[in-house]
């Protein structure tokens, strides 16, 4: 914390009284406090790092879009296929980072399901096409059937308050990488307790050669919002 001595506010305010120089050196001492957080030169910043000690349950990927001018989907057998492929992707960078073990992850949701069929949410079904909407903004609350959908699903898994749901994914074209693409993907972090919106953006990879490299990249930087590799 930086705090400008006394001395120096006399030494450059000669004609201000002693007292007064104690309270401009008091008054600056606690402007200094009050300065918002920087992050450091060269740290990724990490918007989302204050839910990484949650427990947080994560949705399979809602939806791919089947068209894209790389051809990537048809590729990978098609938009389950590749919904399935970064469910898997996304499983595995999350355990790499020490999040997988207190969080609920996609195949834990599922088996919940399957015991309560009557009663519990289908991980595989949720209603997002509100989350696509580029109008949809942090702070702002989603509707039915959505909301009861996921308060459904947290009522399930003990002491589990926010949801990460993997929206849409898709290719596109890496303008700054001749021949490569990259995979974009936008995802919520929802709280079912208020239907909010608690963050909500797209997520952007690497450019890559190959499919695969597009997922596993677009994966492991949606683990760097919430902790470091």
């Amino acid at each position: 914390m930086f705090t400008l001595p006394q001395a120096v506010v006399l030494a450059y305010f000669p004609a201000v009284p002693r007292t007064a120089a104690v309270c401009v050196t008091m008054l600056l001492s606690v402007a200094s406090c009050h300065r918002p957080a920087e992050t450091p030169q060269g740290e990724v910043p990490r918007p989302l790092a204050g839910f990484a000690a949650q427990r947080v349950a994560v949705t399979p990927t809602a939806h791919v879009r089947a068209a894209d001018s790389l051809g990537w989907v048809q590729q990978l057998s098609g938009a389950r296929s590749v919904a399935r492929q970064l469910d898997t992707n996304i499983v595995a960078v999350l355990d790499a980072r020490g999040l997988a073990r207190r969080w609920v992850m996609p195949a834990e949701l599922a088996k919940a399901y399957e015991r309560n069929r009557s009663y519990a949410t289908d991980p595989y079904q949720l209603v997002v096409e509100q989350l696509r909407s580029p109008r949809m903004k942090p702070g702002e609350r989603y509707g039915e059937p959505l909301s009861s959908q996921l308060r459904t699903m947290i009522a399930l898994q003990e002491d589990t308050r926010f949801v990460l749901l993997p929206v849409d994914l898709r290719f596109e074209r890496a303008a700054d990488a001749a021949g490569q693409g990259r995979a974009v993907l936008r995802v919520a972090l929802l709280d079912p307790r208020f239907a909010e919106a608690r963050w909500i953006g797209d997520v952007t990879g690497n450019a890559a050669a190959t499919p695969a490299l597009a997922l596993s990249s677009v994966a492991a930087h949606l683990a760097d919002l919430f902790v470091a590799p």
